[in-house]
């Protein structure tokens, strides 16, 4: 479980698992990054997709003397059948499950429950809810983790804002920790940071693999506390 203590920077792998292996392998071994089975790799590679990266991020936190179990976060962007799919996502090796904020509030209660029992965090994604406070105000529990996300079609506009004004709306409100996704530029990510969000999502940064990985990561880790 993640720790309301610390700050974490959550890695977003979107394409091949040979791309996600070469990432993994340049990262640095912390215990604050996460990794994320990104939504395209999930409908690629399936289950088995989580699990590769469970091995492989196992492999690298052991070879840097990190005794943690890896954090895998499987964006499986749940819309019905939570219980199911959280199931699915846990059995593989996720360490949390992501369901979208638009679902219907059944799917959102039985997603929390199923997640709770399975002792995974569950995430809730409020891409394109306009007051995520309404959502949460409805649900019989609350997530282990509001995300506040700025898609990836939304950056094209430049109108669209990312939701940093709406972490202190949440966390003000509710007792529950905060993601925020869809910026990966430096001065994005302290923003994010200095206006309390607990965990900094970048994709951008981790598309392909190259030398910004891991001073990408390494950067992060060494200013933000």
């Amino acid at each position: 479980m993640l720790s309301p203590k610390t700050h974490y920077l959550q890695v977003a792998l979107n394409r091949t698992l040979y791309d996600a292996h070469q990432i993994l392998s340049r990262l640095p071994a912390s215990e604050r990054i996460l990794i994320e089975a990104g939504t395209p790799l999930i409908k690629s590679y399936g289950a088995a997709g989580i699990r590769q990266l469970y091995a492989w991020w196992s492999a690298r936190l052991t070879a840097g003397n990190v005794r943690r179990t890896p954090y895998i976060v499987a964006d499986m962007k749940v819309m019905d059948r939570g219980a199911t799919e959280v199931n699915i996502a846990s059995s593989a090796g996720a360490s949390a499950v992501v369901a979208l904020g638009q679902a219907p509030v059944e799917t959102l209660d039985a997603f929390i429950a199923a997640c709770e029992e399975q002792s995974v965090d569950s995430f809730i994604d409020m891409m394109n809810v306009e007051k995520p406070y309404q959502v949460l105000r409805r649900l019989k529990r609350l997530p282990a983790v509001v995300l506040l996300h700025r898609g990836v079609d939304e950056e094209r506009d430049a109108n669209k804002p990312l939701p940093i004004h709406l972490i202190n709306k949440v966390k003000g409100a509710f007792d529950v920790m905060v993601a925020i996704a869809g910026g990966d530029s430096p001065r994005e990510v302290q923003s994010a940071v200095f206006n309390g969000a607990d965990v900094v999502v970048l994709w951008k940064n981790y598309y392909s693999a190259g030398e910004q990985n891991s001073q990408v990561a390494e950067e992060f880790l060494r200013t933000v506390k």
